[in-house]
């Protein structure tokens, strides 16, 4: 089975490119972020006509995440439930049951600068969700926890750390906060397999970033130890981040024995 996580950074923008590379990628489940549009306008019937069930869950303008499935999609829920969102109605977590893989798809917050009230919200966010994890879910059981975490875990996931220093991203409180997430029970299913430095899901528009190489990873999967020891394969599509108006991010996959 292979799972996707893709922040296309607008659906109604990319949702031609979003087909295209439906029809030759295999994704067995793909978790959209930042789909920036109403449940309402949300195209159900283009992904039904490729073979796709769909679960949303979206603001209008901004943010939005969603679920598509080939191999079942049950179990739906939306964000935190009955634990306070720092970010309420925005949008930022579903999770539904793929395949007989509780997949939980999140876009986190940007924090926009350090400091600033967004900054703090955003470390509560990623508390929340840790929170959220261990009401909900168990570490002994089938989970895919991936999407845009806005949050490179190591220096060696930024193409040059000295140009982060004080922005957000790379903090020592972020990271730290990733850390959490994986103490409960959860390993970085790309770095299980890829050790090298170099390796980005996210390039600016700006300065020409992408042909310059100036990337980050922030764009992860994070598996429990039961996925981990189906996991067959990690890589991210960086292909799909040229062309003709692409996202500013690549596609993440992982290959997992059924």
């Amino acid at each position: 089975m292979r799972i996707v996580t893709w922040n296309v950074n607008s659906l109604k923008a990319r949702l031609p490119r979003v087909e295209e590379w439906l029809k030759t990628s295999d994704a067995d489940v793909i978790c959209i972020q930042e789909t920036k549009m109403t449940n309402e306008a949300f195209p159900t019937m283009a992904f039904e006509a490729l073979g796709y069930e769909s679960a949303h869950h979206g603001q209008g303008r901004w943010n939005g995440v969603a679920i598509l499935a080939r191999v079942g999609l049950t179990d739906v829920t939306m964000g935190f439930g009955d634990l306070e969102d720092p970010y309420e109605g925005d949008a930022r977590l579903i999770s539904a049951m793929c395949g007989g893989v509780r997949v939980v798809c999140v876009y986190v917050p940007n924090g926009r600068e350090v400091p600033s009230e967004f900054y703090d919200r955003k470390l509560i966010w990623l508390k929340r969700l840790r929170e959220w994890l261990e009401a909900n879910c168990s570490p002994e059981e089938p989970l895919v926890l991936l999407g845009d975490f806005n949050v490179a875990p190591e220096d060696r996931d930024v193409w040059d750390p000295a140009h982060f220093v004080g922005a957000t991203h790379v903090t020592e409180a972020e990271r730290d906060a990733l850390a959490e997430l994986r103490a409960w029970g959860l390993v970085d299913a790309f770095r299980e397999l890829n050790d090298d430095s170099g390796q980005y899901t996210f390039w600016d528009y700006r300065g020409g970033d992408f042909h310059q190489g100036r990337g980050v990873r922030i764009d992860l999967l994070y598996v429990t130890p039961v996925v981990r020891e189906r996991l067959t394969a990690a890589k991210m599509d960086r292909d799909a981040r040229k062309g003709e108006k692409p996202s500013d991010h690549a596609p993440v996959a992982i290959d997992i024995t059924n």
